[in-house]
Order: C-alpha cells, then sequence, then structure tokens
C-alpha cells in the first residue's frame, strides 16, 4: 500500500521517519532499523498501537510503500 511519509535524510543518506500518511490520517511513528537491498531501503516502524510494520522507499519512483506482509505483531 501506498502512503506518504514525512521524513528528514542526512548527509549519510539514512532517514529518519516522522510520520506516515495513511488515508487521510497523519500518524506519528517510533523507528526501528534500516537497510538497503535491491528493492529499496526498508524502515522499521512502530505505530501508535504498537504495531510494527515495513516501509519501502523505492529508487525508481521514490514512492513509500507500507511492505506486503508488513508485521501485525505487536510490542510491549
Amino acid at each position: 500500500m501506498q502512503v506518504s511519509v514525512e521524513c528528514t535524510f542526512s548527509p549519510t543518506g539514512t532517514v529518519q521517519v516522522k510520520r506516515i500518511k495513511t488515508g487521510d490520517q497523519w500518524q506519528m511513528v517510533e523507528q526501528g532499523r534500516q537497510w538497503v537491498d535491491a528493492n529499496g531501503r526498508h524502515i522499521l516502524i512502530i505505530l501508535a498501537a504498537n504495531q510494527v510494520h515495513e516501509l519501502v522507499l523505492n529508487p525508481a519512483t521514490l514512492t513509500w510503500n507500507l511492505a506486503p506482509g508488513s508485521s501485525t505483531q505487536t510490542y510491549i
């Protein structure tokens, strides 16, 4: 699912995600680790209900997507 992302990029290329927009609402996030592979930059995020999801920045289109099969695991 494509989402809007408010974030900043450091000079070294790392990303700090502040919030994402799904539907009509912006949601604040906490951020976990990030990595880059052939599919783009992946960032683990935690939403308000402590649900973990994976964001992927597609380098060809510069669009953000919640990865298919993102975890619905809840952390306490």
